[in-house]
């Protein structure tokens, strides 16, 4: 049996990268899994990889920076797998849409902050009551080493100095591990646990664009005392073991599955 036998998860960005991974890992322990993400068709190839190995998945488009998708989200995933256990805040996108300058637009500021620190919130907030009025239940919420530590800047390809972030993906992520202290405190009498992931630098498509260089892709991996980038797979180990009932007696916490990053 495995670890999330019996349970329903709603998984975001569940379409490619650390979200499929996860779909994929949460069902091969056991779970139902609700696959969400604004690329419906990925969503849906993710649910469907789950149902080719016996397993029970649908698939719903969300943007989870509009409150009413992400409670329509919770309903939905009740109504057609029977029940809702576990919430995966996984869905985030990039912070480093800057100019050659350096400049990032207020446009991409807000979009960054939209998806991964309000997308978040909406996840945690609605989410919390969700559950907690049904006996409670787990939240786990990407965050990242961008939230922990700051980052080095990474060299491009004809660039006279490396590129750093924009500020707004670090921002969102710090957030994030605030919001999962605070929410832990919030609800843990309604039995509702709350904890976040770290990854490192992972090899999925938001680290393509410096993967695509090898002078940059070696710079990250030295970045990482374990000598490697991080797979998906890994990180969905960590969510998994989060969400399930093996975790029992932790909450508010974000581990860093970092290849020892944040430990330099």
């Amino acid at each position: 049996m495995g670890k999330l036998e019996g349970k329903v998860a709603l998984i975001t960005g569940a379409a490619s990268g650390i979200g499929k991974a996860s779909a994929l890992r949460f069902h091969a322990d056991g779970a139902a899994v609700m696959c969400a993400d604004m690329n419906i068709e990925g969503a849906r190839q993710t649910a469907a990889e789950i149902a080719e190995k016996g397993g029970s998945a649908s698939a719903l488009q969300l943007d989870v920076a509009d409150p009413a998708a992400v409670q329509d989200a919770l309903q939905q995933t009740a109504g057609e797998l029977g029940g809702l256990h576990i919430i995966y805040n996984n869905a985030g996108i990039s912070g480093l849409n800057v100019d050659a300058a350096g400049n990032m637009s207020m446009h991409s500021w807000e979009k960054v902050i939209a998806v991964n620190l309000t997308g978040v919130y909406n996840g945690l907030f609605y989410g919390c009551r969700y559950l907690a009025e049904r006996g409670g239940g787990s939240i786990v919420s990407t965050a990242s080493i961008a939230g922990l530590v700051g980052l080095m800047g990474i060299p491009r390809p004809g660039a006279p100095e490396p590129e750093y972030g924009s500020g707004a993906y670090q921002a969102s992520k710090g957030a994030v591990v605030q919001l999962t202290r605070q929410f832990a405190i919030n609800y843990a009498e309604a039995g509702v646990r709350v904890n976040a992931v770290a990854p490192g630098y992972i090899v999925t498509p938001m680290t393509a664009f410096a993967r695509a260089d090898p002078a940059a892709e070696a710079f990250l991996v030295a970045l990482h005392p374990l000598g490697r980038l991080g797979q998906p797979e890994e990180i969905a180990a960590a969510a998994a073991f989060l969400a399930s009932d093996e975790a029992s007696f932790i909450t508010g916490v974000t581990i860093p599955v970092d290849g020892g990053y944040t430990a330099r």
